[in-house]
């Protein structure tokens, strides 16, 4: 009987600690669900795609610095876990250099991000054409033309 409520209460833990990955994923599931309905009646409406969700920016800028924090974060984290972590077994050893090499690996992303963002920079510095906007094309016949002859009208 003891090993029936030792299963039972494996079992509850279990649910409860899955409850909120079920509940993430759900919801997940039905905002997708209603973004792909809403979709479909702008098409059947005639709406151009475009007003319905506009291009999604990367800012390689902040991306960078981000990376940057976050791969200093987790190596501090695993040199502080290697010198005060719980006894100094090879487990506290282990997650140390699992840690650290996160993190690593973190930093070597931002480097690298960096340096693309930094090089994307300087070329737009140094090509004016690309900082330009595009010239506005109008349709003939919707702008009057500067050589017509505008004479007076009855």
């Amino acid at each position: 009987m003891e090993e029936i409520l030792s299963g039972l209460t494996v079992l509850i833990i279990l649910l409860g600690c899955s409850s909120p990955i079920l509940i993430i994923g759900l919801v997940y599931y039905f905002m997708k669900r209603l973004e792909h309905k809403q979709i479909l009646a702008a098409i059947e409406k005639g709406t151009p795609l475009s007003e319905l969700k506009p291009p999604k920016q990367r800012q390689n800028g902040v991306l960078w610095i981000r990376n940057l924090t976050f791969g200093i974060a987790m190596i501090i984290i695993g040199l502080a876990f290697l010198v005060a972590g719980p006894g100094g077994d090879a487990i506290a050893l282990f997650i140390a250099l699992v840690l650290c090499g996160v993190g690593l690996a973190w930093l070597i992303r931002g480097l690298l991000y960096r340096k693309h963002y930094l090089k994307s920079q300087l070329t737009a510095k140094n090509n004016p054409a690309a900082n330009t906007t595009p010239a506005v094309v109008s349709i003939p016949g919707t702008v009057p033309q500067a050589n017509q002859e505008s004479g007076p009208q009855a």
